[in-house]
């Protein structure tokens, strides 16, 4: 009786997107977060909401919750950025969230960019990179070209292998358009994003699509607790785990930042903080092509639109954040009962 009675007490509800931003900084201060990294936070989580992104939205909270409230990540951490050669920008984390380094120090990058013509940021001690898509594609909406790695606690083993060794390790793109919104290409090494398979046991679906995950003795799975116990199914197979090696040696190595091995679940508030790595780097085009390069990429682009059925990486984020930004975002009742299960009231 009592578990009907809980079950009944939540259901899926629209919010705006101020709305849900508001909710999700709640949240995050609820557990710890002092109020400005809880509002960089809960705008990216919302943005990727918008954008389609769920995995890397609102059904993020428990787990950020979590973190923050072991202290695993420090929610009153105040990042902090050096500029330690002419084109290299280093930001410090303090082992808070990823959010409010990424906003400290994307200023800086595009400033120095701007300056030198091609610009990397660092950023170390930091935690879940979120949607890698989002800081790439502001610097492209300030004409520059953008680039971005990050690692994650391990989910991969090497090609042949059997221990997971790489994260899901996201890598983005993005560059200016001519007269309309950036590209944008953003993806993981995984054939699908773990949090594919977090977002499926929220919601109570025990069963995941065949091809996304192993389990802990390699072997395929559509049980999605076994997934998320064992490792994920790289796209491309070796050519994926090739690719996750690169994005590891640029994200961690470069910043001597903690391997994916080594790093504690994104998922949970057990462990140490995480304090992985993540590398952006910019490039002003107008250096290199000059003014001609918007409309001699316009060429590319066209050719890729003219062919029936095809379309430029990220379109389908416009269109889902023009609809968001119209209909709202949902608030399901299973990340609502989770919050609720944590002491949160909201």
């Amino acid at each position: 009786m009592e578990g009907s009675i809980a079950a009944e007490a939540f259901h899926d509800r629209t919010l705006s997107l101020d709305e849900a931003r508001a909710y999700a900084a709640r949240v995050l201060e609820r557990f710890g977060t002092a109020p400005e990294n809880a509002r960089l936070t809960a705008a990216a989580l919302v943005r990727a909401e918008a954008d389609g992104l769920g995995t890397h939205g609102l059904t993020r909270l428990p787990s950020y919750g979590a973190m923050a409230a072991a202290g695993k990540i420090d929610g009153h951490a105040v990042p902090r950025t050096m500029r330690v050669a002419p084109s290299v920008l280093a930001v410090d984390a303090g082992n808070g969230f990823a959010y409010p380094a990424i906003e400290l120090g994307l200023p800086a990058l595009a400033a120095l960019t701007r300056e030198t013509g091609m610009g990397l940021m660092a950023i170390r001690r930091s935690s879940h990179f979120g949607v890698a898509g989002q800081p790439v594609e502001t610097l492209a909406e300030a004409g520059l070209v953008g680039l971005a790695f990050s690692n994650a606690s391990a989910s991969i083993a090497p090609w042949g292998g059997r221990r997971a060794v790489f994260g899901t390790n996201p890598i983005a793109f993005a560059t200016p358009l001519k007269g309309r919104a950036p590209a944008v290409v953003d993806l993981s090494v995984a054939k699908v994003a773990r949090g594919n398979l977090l977002a499926a046991v929220q919601r109570g679906e025990a069963t995941i699509p065949e091809g996304w995950a192993l389990d802990t003795q390699g072997n395929p799975t559509t049980d999605a607790k076994a997934g998320l116990a064992g490792t994920m199914v790289p796209m491309g197979e070796a050519k994926g785990t090739a690719l996750a090696f690169v994005i590891e040696v640029m994200a961690a190595a470069l910043t001597a930042s903690t391997f994916s091995f080594d790093a504690p679940s994104f998922f949970d508030g057990k462990g140490p903080p995480a304090a992985v790595g993540h590398v952006v780097i910019a490039i002003d085009p107008a250096r290199i092509a000059g003014d001609a390069y918007l409309d001699h990429l316009e060429r590319l682009a066209l050719a890729i639109e003219g062919e029936p059925g095809a379309r430029l990486p990220g379109t389908r984020r416009l269109a889902n954040r023009a609809r968001a930004a119209r209909e709202g975002v949902t608030l399901g009742a299973a990340l609502q009962r989770a919050l609720a299960g944590m002491g949160f009231a909201g």
